[in-house]
């Protein structure tokens, strides 16, 4: 296997996590504009005026941009949507990522290469076949396992099963990030409670949530082993990516529109560096220990392999939110930088910042950069081992970093 062979595909719902996805060497991005996506209400969403200028940034830094239109389309809606695909058309979107058929159909007829969202619950073979006259890709449903995935491959392979573009067709499957506790996200529970359709980008996330079992009759209530029943932990696949790509998979999507772009910057990289060990003949035991614990750093509800390996029943997270071993705590913002000297001026709004300590500096064209603190000085340029709330204070940096850049302590969380 060589690393050029394998696609990694990064989430990004912000211009930081955009510039985070590049320095995490992602191959492609997705993300959503308008309404018409799947984390429409939880993510910030970029607008049609953004594109041009996201092909744009994709093209210079040869990323493949991927625009999501993965959402239950209603017959109001499909002149909306009409405008979204002609408009990513028109400034050159690589693919659209879709589950509805009328959008998938729509932007086919465009000449547009389209991938299968994991919304379209792909399971076998005859699947592919029927929709590969219209896409190329399909992201594979979530509970298959990898040997369910290498007979779809082989079969792709014997029949030789072709995209529009003439090109055979490829594979893709979540390799990290969140689960949901439904097959392939088709989830009601929100729709139910609070009229907010999941399959419409509006989840509340009502799984995530610790319940009680009550006995009607006796009003006898049961906690049920202080889990969470319905709130899985995060898949995370480093351990057995030469399985992965052993079954024929081609593209690895990283979940996240939501998350920061540390977390893209981070979970990026290290599915990069473990494609690379492969390559290289060093994806060692110590190596996967190595990336496992980069990624526990950043958001994560802890980490089991899904039902790749075969398993039939779920591991549940014993805690709400997240697992990760580091938290950022929000210190303040840059307020100039000095190219020649690589100093950077921070106005510390809420915390002190002292000398060794690690922090992380994130912006919309900045990314996500940590840095362990040195240099430090006062605002009166003198050298200092602490500097206090409200003050102004100078560090170096082994990058440039942008005025208004966001600046957070980044410290392990105890225990």
């Amino acid at each position: 296997m060589k690393r050029e062979e394998i696609e990694i595909t990064s989430p990004v719902g912000s211009w930081d996590a955009l510039v985070a996805a590049v320095q995490g060497n992602a191959d492609s991005v997705y993300f959503g504009v308008e309404k018409l996506n799947m984390r429409a209400a939880s993510s910030v969403n970029f607008t049609l005026k953004d594109l041009p200028r996201i092909a744009d940034f994709c093209r210079r830094n040869n990323l493949k941009s991927y625009l999501t239109l993965n959402v239950v389309v209603y017959d109001n809606e499909t002149a909306g949507i009409k405008k979204i695909v002609d408009s990513a058309v028109k400034n050159g979107i690589s693919a659209i990522i879709a589950s509805d058929i009328s959008v998938i159909t729509y932007a086919a007829s465009k000449g547009m290469d389209v991938h299968l969202s994991t919304q379209c619950n792909i399971t076998n073979i005859e699947a592919i076949e029927f929709y590969s006259k219209y896409a190329g890709t399909a992201v594979l449903a979530r509970e298959l396992s990898l040997e369910q995935a290498g007979h779809i491959y082989s079969e792709i392979r014997k029949r030789n099963i072709c995209g529009p573009d003439g090109k055979l067709f490829r594979l893709e499957i979540f390799a990290h990030g969140a689960l949901c506790m439904a097959v392939s996200g088709k989830c009601y529970l929100s729709l139910h409670e609070y009229n907010k359709s999941a399959n419409r980008g509006e989840c509340y996330q009502v799984c995530r949530r610790s319940y009680i079992v009550t006995d009607r009759e006796t009003g006898y209530e049961l906690g049920v082993d202080n889990q969470f029943i319905m709130s899985p932990k995060d898949l995370c696949t480093i351990s057995f990516l030469d399985k992965i790509i052993n079954a024929g998979v081609s593209i690895l999507k990283i979940e996240g529109r939501a998350r920061s772009p540390e977390y893209v910057r981070t979970v990026t990289s290290c599915y990069d560096e473990a494609l690379k060990a492969l390559e290289s003949g060093n994806y060692t035991e110590e190596k996967i220990e190595e990336l496992t614990n980069r990624l526990s750093r950043v958001f994560n509800r802890g980490f089991w392999d899904g039902y790749y390996l075969g398993r039939r029943l779920g591991e549940w997270t014993n805690r709400y939110g997240s697992s990760a071993t580091m938290k950022k705590t929000y210190l303040g913002k840059i307020t100039n930088f000095y190219t020649k000297p690589g100093v950077a001026e921070i106005k510390l709004e809420n915390g002190d910042l002292s000398e060794g300590e690690t922090i992380l500096i994130t912006g919309p064209t900045t990314g996500a950069m940590e840095i362990n603190v040195t240099g430090l000085r006062d605002a009166g340029k003198n050298e200092s081992s602490k500097v206090c709330r409200g003050e102004l204070c100078s560090i170096k940096t082994p990058g440039r970093v942008r005025r208004s850049d966001k600046v957070f302590k980044w410290e392990r969380i105890p225990g």
